[in-house]
């Protein structure tokens, strides 16, 4: 089994990296693959709702950030997503590159644990966490919890290392995760059926 995490961060060595880093050290003692992807400092494209995807099963921007994700999530079992706290919110490219994500390989998301990580100098975490947790909860996906609300404080570079309860709900996220991979992997049991989507939009 495999877990993709995704830094959001255009630091690729920063707070979010150490974070992330703690949950899959605990995810691969419980003997579960992991993979880091970073996001970099390229400017990412962002939705632009031409909804292309629905007719080529892909985004119709074919730039290498979204290429990469996109493949590796084929073969991803869960998936966690980190960010930095900008402004009380998710770092923008994070969303922009998730926002294409979620809306055109929805078919790769569904029903994989999933967790999401907030990393702040002092406030904003718990917004941020909760609009990372909006991709999930819209798309069918067991969201993966742990002791506390998954932020880990620091704003230098390095600083997180220095957060040691933030730390340790990175490793019981990592461990809960492993938990629930193992737990649907050995129960066997069917995802449900899904009825036929309805779409209401309250325009008469």
């Amino acid at each position: 089994m495999k877990v993709l995490l995704i830094n959001g961060s255009p630091r690729s060595k920063g707070n979010t990296c150490i974070a992330l880093t703690e949950a899959a050290k605990a995810l691969q003692a419980n003997g579960i693959e992991t993979e880091m992807i970073s996001i970099g400092t390229k400017a990412v494209q962002g939705c632009i709702a031409c909804n292309r995807c629905a007719e080529l099963g892909r985004c119709v921007f074919k730039d290498e950030l979204y290429n990469k994700v996109r493949e590796k999530l084929e073969t991803a079992d869960g998936i966690i997503i980190g960010s930095p706290v900008y402004y009380a919110g998710p770092n923008g490219s994070l969303c922009a590159l998730l926002d294409r994500l979620f809306y055109s390989a929805s078919s790769l998301l569904q029903y994989k644990p999933a967790a999401s990580v907030a990393v702040c100098r002092r406030g904003g975490a718990s917004a941020t966490f909760d609009r990372l947790n909006k991709y999930f909860t819209i798309s069918n996906m067991p969201v993966v919890s742990s002791q506390y609300w998954n932020s880990v404080h620091g704003r230098l570079p390095g600083e997180a290392s220095q957060d040691a309860e933030g730390l340790q709900t990175m490793r019981t996220l990592g461990n809960n995760m492993a938990w629930m991979l193992k737990s649907l992997k050995n129960g066997g049991q069917q995802v449900p059926e899904k009825e036929k989507g309805i779409m209401t939009s309250f325009i008469r």
